[in-house]
């Protein structure tokens, strides 16, 4: 019976829409499962811009049963494009088979798929901890740490270039140590590491993501890439927002607390009033009291000594004075041979009396 022809296209968009993958990771349906560091894996077969049809995934492994439909599905856009495993559903070393229904206009087509062995879909996650050991006569050491839970079933690829070099170099390594064997201390180097399952534990050639680079040495026109951008970084994210807090700080600070800046800046005068108010209250401005100066000194600052004191007063004219005596007192009578003695007279008239 043939095929009818709205079924057709969802398959043929099914088979071609995802493009090449790794032969041991895609069926012949175009299903591909990827069992990742084997804590879980996902199986896909497209995305929403290539499928329009409503598709459901079964899977079951051959040496049991039964047909079990996806717990988690993956969608784009309310379309499923891919299912989810826990690591409880997941079982090595048994044939592994997925069936894809699509459903479009009330119709069922049914998409099976080749077996798979899932020990084959496993891609380990990227080696961390990267460090370089500088060792004797100019060699480097290179190690780092695999995540993946069974170490001894890894292989590894480490790429590798200095400033100078246009192309990265590569070697495999069984292991997690890599010698470098010489080193020329002008240049500066990044490293890579990636992972992936070797032939005793299964067969795929799906490999890690690259790790965090780790780099070594110094580069005669600065501090390299790598160093470079760290460089900018923390003078642009971390030194910049630091000093910016810093000056938001202090000019809070000094808006909060401004009287105290000008006091601490332009220190005031004391003000003396307060150590002299005993003067002023207690000893009604008695300096000699307020200063304790004994009684018997300040006695001894007191005059003991009397003198006279003189009234003067002031006379008439001369003329005036001479014809008011000679009116009051007549002249005596000149005895015979007596001088006449002249008789001055002053202005002024002087009485004293002792004190």
């Amino acid at each position: 019976m043939a095929m009818p022809g709205a079924f057709l296209a969802p398959l043929l968009l099914l088979l071609f829409s995802l493009g090449p993958y790794p032969a041991a990771a895609r069926s012949s349906s175009g299903v591909e499962c990827v069992l990742f560091n084997e804590e879980y894996m996902t199986c896909t077969w497209g995305n929403r811009e290539t499928l329009t049809a409503n598709y459901s995934l079964y899977y079951w492994y051959e040496n049991k049963s039964p047909v079990v439909e996806c717990k988690h599905y993956l969608q784009d856009q309310g379309i499923n494009v891919g299912c989810h495993f826990n690591q409880s559903e997941i079982t090595q070393f048994q044939p592994f088979r997925v069936l894809v229904n699509a459903s479009l206009d009330g119709k069922t087509l049914e998409i099976p798929s080749e077996r798979m062995e899932l020990q084959d879909l496993v891609k380990p996650e990227a080696p961390v901890n990267l460090t370089i050991h500088n060792m004797s006569n100019n060699q480097l050491q290179l190690t780092w740490t695999s995540l993946y839970p069974k170490a001894q079933c890894l292989e590894h690829a480490v790429k590798y270039k200095s400033n100078k070099d246009t192309s990265w170099m590569e070697h495999r390594v069984n292991g997690d140590v890599f010698s470098f064997p010489s080193v020329d201390y002008e240049k500066f180097y990044t490293f890579y590491v990636r992972s992936k399952i070797n032939s005793y534990c299964g067969s795929t050639q799906l490999w890690s993501e690259w790790s965090v680079p780790v780099v070594w040495g110094s580069n005669t026109n600065g501090k390299g890439a790598a160093g470079e951008q760290l460089h900018w970084f923390w003078i642009h994210t971390v030194l910049i927002s630091v000093a910016s807090c810093l000056l938001l700080l202090v000019l809070v600070i000094l808006l909060v607390r401004m009287e105290r800046v000008w006091v601490i800046l332009m220190p005031r005068i004391p003000n003396p009033s307060k150590n002299f108010d005993e003067l002023f209250i207690t000893h009604n401005g008695n300096f000699q009291e307020w200063a304790g100066v004994p009684k018997d000194v300040m006695e001894s600052f007191k005059p003991n000594y009397s003198e006279n004191i003189c009234h003067v007063s002031e006379l008439p004219p001369k003329d005036s004075y001479e014809h008011l005596w000679e009116s009051s007192n007549p002249s005596p009578l000149l005895l015979p041979g007596t001088p006449a003695s002249p008789h001055k007279h002053s202005p002024y008239k002087n009485s004293c009396m002792g004190v």
